[in-house]
């Protein structure tokens, strides 16, 4: 949030704060949100970035194009589990996928 908007809100008797503070997450739930995060992004650009439709994905992981969507959109419904397989079955390697959390681990501090 641009800080011309963040004082707007603030002047206005608005409290402004992280997700994570307003859901009274602890820090390991939050990082684990932001893994589940970290992991949906990194499936949708794998499977773009491959010239995988998610009904070819779905597919090859014996699951559907809708599952697909929801873990490309971090629904909540999806499993750390199924983003793993998915993005194993796009290619990633376990490297890959220590570098989508890392990534996602430097961004947030």
């Amino acid at each position: 949030m641009d800080t011309a908007k963040r004082r707007k809100l603030e002047e206005a008797g608005w409290r402004v704060g992280a997700a994570d503070e307003f859901l009274g997450l602890t820090p390991e739930e939050s990082a684990y949100v932001e893994l589940k995060l970290a992991l949906s992004r990194g499936l949708r650009e794998r499977r773009t970035r491959t010239r995988l439709t998610q009904t070819k994905l779905a597919q090859q992981i014996k699951s559907s194009q809708s599952r697909i969507a929801k873990a490309e959109a971090s629904d909540p419904s999806i499993s750390v589990d199924f983003l793993i397989r998915a993005l194993l079955a796009t290619g990633a390697t376990p490297k890959d996928l220590a570098r989508l959390v890392d990534k996602q681990h430097r961004a947030a501090a």
